[in-house]
């Protein structure tokens, strides 16, 4: 999807991140748990530690729900992510890829926009703690498969 793109490193690997931003699951974590359907990084491996994807749930093909975590599609299309503007040039398949890339050491001028971005999803971890019971998971999966697409682990909730 994206070619000839490259990036310096310029932060330890998994440290050094932004103040208040401590998302509770890794890259490696979040596809291991299956997010996104399993077809979101299928084309851009090499890119990326081979350990992450030695337990990650991925189709080679089009989305498939049931390798999430919660087995149910709580995405959009990337051609809504387009018409709403959530995508930056550089990281053409949205917050996952730029967190994939920021977690790897990258620095970005886009990372001040993308962490808020992230911030304005614990919302939903608000909604879920008053409306279901602590550790149900059959309440709200939807909900929960979309904060672990922003790697809040909405396991714990």
């Amino acid at each position: 999807m994206q070619s000839g793109y490259g990036y310096e490193l310029s932060a330890r690997t998994g440290r050094d991140f932004d103040e208040g931003f401590d998302p509770d699951l890794t890259p490696a974590e979040m596809l291991k748990l299956g997010v996104f359907g399993g077809c979101y990084m299928t084309d851009c491996r090499d890119e990326f530690p081979a350990a992450w994807f030695k337990d990650a749930k991925l189709s080679p093909g089009k989305a498939d729900p049931s390798l999430n975590y919660f087995g149910i599609n709580a995405s959009q299309p990337l051609s809504e992510w387009r018409r709403k503007g959530w995508l930056h040039q550089d990281d053409p398949r949205g917050w996952f890829q730029w967190y994939c890339r920021y977690y790897l050491g990258r620095r970005h001028d886009d990372d001040d926009r993308q962490i808020s971005r992230w911030r304005g999803i614990r919302r939903h971890v608000g909604q879920l703690r008053k409306a279901c019971d602590a550790g149900d998971l059959f309440c709200r999966p939807r909900q929960r498969q979309a904060l672990l697409h922003w790697a809040y682990d909405s396991r714990k909730i």
